[in-house]
């Protein structure tokens, strides 16, 4: 009668556990809309990639070149992020990781406040003086900065509103892991001045709370990217 008692207790226990810590996998894109038509399987997209049969595997999926090769800072911001996810390196699919160099242009080359919707980023200082900083939730949105110099480290949260600056006068360089194999990027003003198409310049200047003309002229210079 105990083992029974036992056993029981047992499987309430497994299934309160299992329901605790069950979820549904992290998305890996912006979105992906359900369909039910079976006629469109063939044009489907998955959360990830397809599988590639493992006896077709080579030691080439898992390996990418290039990192050493300095990024062209000549751009508005100063800086150059090359990327190293699953689109470069098919292996990495399903392991949650990622890798990115950055390059910044020397006084003040920036890599502009963004967020990445869906991994952790840890950066390390490879060459130069950053100062790096990242910004808390509502309601409280607290900063939280740092200079780093040559191998110190920084962390930014899965989601949160973030950034590097070169302050050194010479050009600096940076590698950062992020938890995803693709943490996909939004870089703030470009998302909110630079949409296609346009968000209404009535909410624009209700946002910041400034002139229709102030937010026409932040708009340009993005405008003209597309």
């Amino acid at each position: 009668m105990k083992s029974v008692t036992y056993f029981a207790g047992f499987l309430v226990f497994a299934f309160v556990f299992s329901g605790a810590f069950a979820s549904d996998p992290s998305p890996l894109q912006d979105f992906c809309v359900a369909i039910n038509d079976p006629g469109l399987v063939n044009n489907a997209f998955v959360n990830g990639k397809f599988c590639k049969d493992p006896n077709l595997v080579k030691a080439e999926d898992f390996f990418s070149q290039g990192l050493d090769v300095a990024g062209n800072t000549s751009n508005p911001s100063g800086s150059n992020v090359t990327t190293v996810n699953v689109d470069k390196i098919p292996g990495l699919n399903t392991l949650g990781i990622s890798l990115v160099r950055i390059d910044y242009a020397p006084n003040g080359g920036l890599n502009p406040p963004h967020i990445h919707p869906r991994g952790t980023e840890i950066l390390t200082v490879i060459e130069g003086t950053l100062n790096v900083g990242f910004v808390t939730s509502n309601p409280n949105n607290t900063l939280f900065t740092k200079v780093l110099n040559k191998g110190d480290v920084f962390v930014f949260p899965i989601g949160l509103i973030h950034f590097q600056q070169n302050i050194g006068k010479t050009p600096a360089v940076a590698i950062a892991a992020l938890s995803s194999q693709n943490a996909g990027v939004i870089t703030i003003a470009n998302a909110v001045f630079g949409s296609k198409p346009a968000i209404s310049r009535d909410v624009l200047t209700r946002a910041f709370q400034v002139g229709a003309a102030v937010i026409k002229l932040l708009q340009a210079p993005f405008m003209k990217q597309y």
